[in-house]
């Protein structure tokens, strides 16, 4: 069986199982990544929009099976079924002027049905849980994803100088992102000053300084994978020291992520772990200024964890922590199994040390703070 039955296979079984639950006869989705998800295919050309320009459905049949058909309007058919979807894949389309995406798709689907946006009579899906965990499909392009991002963001992490504005950084980023196939919904670039003050260092026209932090959330395919890496040129006294009690508190999420998943538990169990590994460096209450990350794949965050979430903890699956400590990050999307941890934005070749979880059997190689003279 080829790659993309695999995959294929893995998302029908998950779908039978929905529709059955539900009692549903049809499940659409037009958010571009549930539909990346589902076809393989782009349905974004406004990517200000929250729903792309077609909805892909996943629908029975008079006989009891079900398949895939997609439903858009006639200025995108021709070139969606050409260039973004499996050749079996039904396109039905509707002349743009007559009706909506929504009404396109209650006109043609079986019902009772559910989608990912609002169309009239339908039920709502959060198409998370569907997504999760993820396949061995998703596995290897995520690999591939990931090494493809560390590449961008380390080349030119490493051709940075003090004088750099934050806004010509966070195009150099976009560039080299853009130049590899991957768009780049979030990119921050924080220079000495305003990493020190703001959790969320969105570009600016002020220069780097003594140091740097590049942080990007990157997405092809659906896929998305963070993280985040330090240039220091002239660096105040204290940013090593932070940056290891950042590095720390990571390990020790991933390590109670491993945990917590083999146990069944919830994602509130992996955030009381990072809360107490933040008291043991010595910053109790540092999760409150910033959130911690969670689990990643066809969102920036599946979820994003905190004291009460009840989310499951699912294995294989990629989760991005990113931990903060007073101007100090550390943050990368790393593949967590029953066997241990692969970091999938890494290239080997920028320096790391592999640092301990607390409280838990855990140890995993972690970027440190790249100096340039």
């Amino acid at each position: 069986m080829t790659e993309a039955a695999d995959a294929a296979l893995d998302r029908t079984d998950r779908l039978d199982d929905y529709l059955d639950a539900n009692g549903l006869e049809a499940v659409w989705f037009a958010r571009p990544n549930s539909f990346a998800w589902l076809t393989g295919g782009d349905n974004v050309v406004d990517r200000a929009g929250d729903v792309g320009v077609a909805a892909a459905g996943y629908v029975r049949a008079e006989d009891g099976t079900a398949g895939l058909r997609v439903v858009t309007n006639n200025i995108e058919a021709g070139r969606l079924a050409d260039e973004e979807l499996p050749a079996d894949v039904a396109v039905e389309s509707a002349p743009w002027y007559e009706s909506s995406l929504a009404e396109a798709v209650a006109a043609t689907s079986p019902t009772p049905a559910a989608a990912d946006f609002d169309v009239p009579g339908f039920d709502r899906v959060d198409a998370s849980p569907l997504r999760q965990p993820l396949s061995e499909h998703d596995i290897d392009a995520y690999r591939t994803l990931g090494a493809e991002v560390a590449e961008a963001v380390e080349a030119v992490a490493r051709e940075l100088e003090p004088d750099d504005a934050e806004r010509e950084v966070a195009a150099g980023l976009r560039i080299a992102l853009a130049a590899r196939g991957i768009n780049a919904p979030v990119v921050l670039v924080g220079g000495a000053e305003r990493a020190q003050k703001y959790r969320h260092y969105t570009p600016t026209d002020a220069e780097l300084g003594g140091y740097a932090l590049l942080s990007v959330t990157a997405e092809r395919g659906g896929l998305h994978a963070s993280m985040t890496r330090t240039v220091a040129f002239d660096p105040p006294e204290w940013l090593g020291e932070r940056h290891t009690k950042a590095m720390q508190v990571e390990a020790t999420a991933l390590g109670a992520t491993r945990e917590v998943a083999r146990l069944d538990g919830p994602a509130a169990s992996v955030f009381h772990g990072i809360q107490a590994a933040y008291e043991h460096v010595g910053y109790r209450g540092e999760w409150r200024k910033h959130h911690q990350g969670g689990a990643a794949g066809f969102a920036g965050r599946e979820w994003i964890a905190t004291p009460d979430l009840d989310a499951p903890v699912e294995t294989p699956m990629a989760y991005a922590w990113n931990p903060t400590v007073q101007g100090a990050k550390s943050e990368d999307t790393v593949l967590v199994t029953e066997d241990g941890f692969e970091v999938l934005t890494s290239t080997g070749e920028w320096p790391t040390r592999r640092v301990a979880a607390i409280d838990y059997p855990a140890a995993v190689e972690r970027p440190t703070v790249l100096r340039i003279d």
